[in-house]
């Protein structure tokens, strides 16, 4: 049997017209959306595929709408393929919906978890982030550490190359500067409502660890690697734990991508909506051929490879 690598995606990923095909022609999809819309008291199948736009941005209804999408394809997927998943990870918002793919969460307290996480990383709104290409993560951990006036760290380590920064206004801007003199090839300011992974996403942990507290966590039926350690999580409890500690720790990506491939899977399936972490696949190591199923046409072509 053909093992598989599972991939979520994080916020940024979230299109007008997202999973709207889906819920269209299935029934099972049409259902996880109406469900999704009552528990949240939201629109969401309708923000999802109608917009507008800036509304469906919000980090507190694309972290629930991201979430759904990536679910809807995890429920439609050939069970020989579910079956076969030996490993998973999710990009930040996306390790919530590994644990839910995992049966770690159940599908409405995974809702309510992300629709809260948004929520209170939406209020703290006083920083911004930026990639940095063309540096590799010392240089840009060095350059963060010469910003004498404000917060910036390293935040997200995508792929070789590919560095993204957080902290206040003054901090980013400073390390962007010290980015381009130490021979970056671009810094990219991202449009983005807080400085997510860094020390300014401290106030919303004790909100986050109350809601994470309220809800039961299972041991995930295949192993899940987390954002903030790298490594295998096995224990619903380490879950949980581990979950808080994102909040401001950085996306160890580059070293989470390394961990799966320990488990030796042939397949790589990013799951939902975009491309952008088989991209980050491809940059980390060209032996790795990842695809993208977001869509029935995925999906049809994963079901014709499965069952020919």
């Amino acid at each position: 049997m053909t093992q598989t690598a599972l991939l979520l995606p994080g916020q940024g990923s979230q299109h007008v017209g997202m999973g709207a095909d889906l819920a269209e022609t299935f029934a099972q999809a049409a259902e996880l959306y109406a469900e999704a819309d009552e528990v949240l008291g939201v629109p969401l199948r309708r923000l999802c595929r109608e917009g507008p736009a800036e509304e469906l941005t919000r980090t507190e209804n694309a972290q629930p709408a991201i979430l759904v999408h990536s679910y809807v394809v995890w429920r439609l997927l050939p069970e020989a393929v579910r079956g076969s998943v030996v490993v998973a990870a999710g990009h930040s918002l996306g390790e919530f919906t590994a644990y839910l793919c995992a049966g770690t969460l159940g599908f409405a307290d995974a809702l309510r978890l992300v629709r809260r996480r948004g929520e209170l990383m939406a209020k703290a709104r006083n920083g911004t982030m930026a990639a940095v290409l063309g540096l590799d993560e010392d240089e840009v951990r060095g350059v963060c550490g010469q910003v004498e006036k404000g917060v910036v760290v390293a935040a997200n380590f995508n792929a070789p190359g590919q560095v993204v920064i957080s902290g206040d206004e003054a901090g980013v801007a400073a390390a962007s500067a010290l980015a381009r003199e130490a021979g970056a090839r671009r810094v990219i300011p991202l449009e983005v409502s807080g400085a997510f992974h860094s020390p300014l996403m401290e106030v919303a942990r004790e909100g986050l660890e109350e809601a994470l507290r309220s809800v039961p966590f299972g041991n995930p039926v295949f192993p899940v690697v987390a954002n903030a350690s790298a490594g295998p999580v096995t224990d619903g409890e380490e879950a949980r734990r581990l979950l808080v500690e994102q909040l401001t720790s950085p996306v160890r990506w580059v070293e989470g991508i390394g961990a799966m491939r320990s488990y030796g899977p042939q397949r790589w399936l990013e799951i939902g909506p975009g491309s952008v972490l088989t991209g980050l696949l491809r940059r980390i190591d060209r032996s790795l051929e990842g695809s993208s199923i977001g869509d029935i046409e995925g999906i049809g072509v994963l079901q014709e490879e499965t069952y020919g």
